[in-house]
């Protein structure tokens, strides 16, 4: 019987994003996660008594900033080394050779980084072990390299190690693409794949696997992060675990304001779910972004004063988790019980102005020849809007959060939106005729 961990999109020194701005961040914590992460998947690795440790790629962000990245991942591979655990490593896009100028000559000697020319084969001798790998030569790499991967060495326990994109995942550059077909031709008995950072099982038996990475970095990354335990026995059955790694954790928590007479009532509605939250999450720390929807009377109150009932629910959020819960953002998307339909109808101004919306919705409906008002409309966003974001405050959007002006369901989405402020800042004012 024989152990590994499986690894993959360390992203060692890779900054977290999304707390920074905010009163009370962990800031420190935020700095040193990637870091205190791979802490964690050295000590499992020797406290689970593994023979070798797997990396799949993207080990690095890119080039290093100065050598304490190197320093640091030498330190912690020396303390393998010391436990007799041998490490593996291909390197993909954000690591590949074209990227890392910065090297050390002197790596520990239970490393062995795979070559970038061609696939090549490393043999464990005394396990029965023949693990097949190649790194990335340059960032951008669109061939599929498993196809020229070696078949299975007869006798052997033969594993493959790529960073690839497999058939291609949202939010995912296609690099190094391959089939399911490509990968099962090699009669390999497991296949260690990294790129994709959500943790996906694609196949068994033989195994295929995204571990996903080990520390998710912002809120496009929620839930558990970590590594995969592998178990192969004497007789040849593989056993899979996962091992969470992660010392903050991103999660969404979405809080249903339906129903709800006032703010106050959305804000125990929510500290509620933040409460559900810590419990389940092993005193690990917490980074939330928090989503209020739902019809409710309490709409007008929170949209006209949107700041303050954010900061009422960071509060509760502080005073609920001990100050263990960051909030990364809170989006409001209630909306008022008022029949907008019937208000439409109405003869005066603001049923005009509901009326012209609802035509833009209805040209909408006709996405392929929109009407020359929605075209102005979308060139505006798409052109002027960009030059206007930049002088906005840093927290109205995230750079990974910028619409995508081109699709006009975000224009479906914002007139909605649009229409929703209306009447919550028309009628805090009373009736708006």
């Amino acid at each position: 019987m024989f152990r590994f961990l499986h690894t993959a999109d360390i992203h060692l020194d890779s900054p977290l994003r999304g707390l920074e701005r905010y009163e009370g961040a962990p800031v420190d914590e935020l700095r040193g996660a990637t870091r205190e992460a791979l802490r964690n998947l050295v000590n499992t690795a020797i406290s689970e008594g593994v023979n070798f440790l797997l990396i799949a790629g993207d080990l690095y962000d890119g080039d290093w900033k100065d050598y304490q990245t190197g320093l640091f991942f030498a330190k912690e591979m020396s303390k393998l080394r010391e436990a007799g655990i041998r490490v593996y490593i291909v390197f993909g896009n954000h690591d590949a050779a074209s990227q890392i100028t910065k090297k050390l000559g002197n790596i520990p000697s239970n490393v062995h980084h795979f070559s970038n020319r061609k696939p090549k084969t490393e043999i464990i001798e005394d396990l029965g072990v023949a693990i097949h790998g190649q790194s990335f030569s340059k960032r951008i790499v669109t061939e599929n390299i498993a196809i020229a991967y070696p078949e299975a060495w007869t006798g052997y326990f033969n594993i493959g190690l790529i960073h690839t994109s497999f058939t291609g995942r949202e939010g995912h550059e296609p690099y190094a693409p391959c089939t399911m077909d490509d990968l099962l031709s090699k009669n390999y008995d497991y296949w260690a794949l990294g790129h994709v950072h959500k943790r996906e099982v694609l196949h068994e038996d033989p195994w295929i696997i995204f571990p996903g990475n080990i520390q998710g970095r912002h809120i496009k990354e929620p839930g558990p992060k970590g590594c995969t335990l592998v178990t192969v026995r004497d007789e040849g059955s593989v056993v899979m675990e996962h091992r969470d790694l992660d010392v903050l954790r991103w999660e969404l928590c979405e809080v249903d304001g339906s129903g709800s007479q006032s703010p106050e009532e959305i804000i125990e509605r929510a500290r509620f779910e933040i409460r559900k939250r810590v419990d389940g999450n092993d005193a690990r720390p917490l980074a939330l972004r928090v989503f209020i929807s739902g019809r409710c009377k309490a709409h007008n109150e929170l949209t006209a004063n949107q700041e303050r009932w954010a900061n009422e629910i960071r509060a509760a959020s502080t005073d609920e988790s001990g100050g263990r819960v960051w909030i990364e953002k809170i989006k409001i998307n209630t909306k008022s019980p008022i029949d907008l339909q019937k208000m439409a109808e109405r003869k005066d101004p603001f049923g005009s102005l509901l009326r012209f919306i609802r035509e833009i919705d209805l040209s909408l409906a006709h996405l392929g020849e929109p009407s020359d008002d929605v075209v102005q409309i979308m060139k505006f966003l798409d052109g002027d809007f960009v030059k206007l974001k930049a002088k906005l405050p840093s927290d109205i959007f995230q750079e990974d959060e910028l619409p995508d002006f081109q699709n006009p369901e975000t224009l479906r989405h914002m007139l909605e939106d649009v229409k929703q402020m209306l009447v919550s800042q028309l009628l805090s004012k009373g009736d708006p005729r």
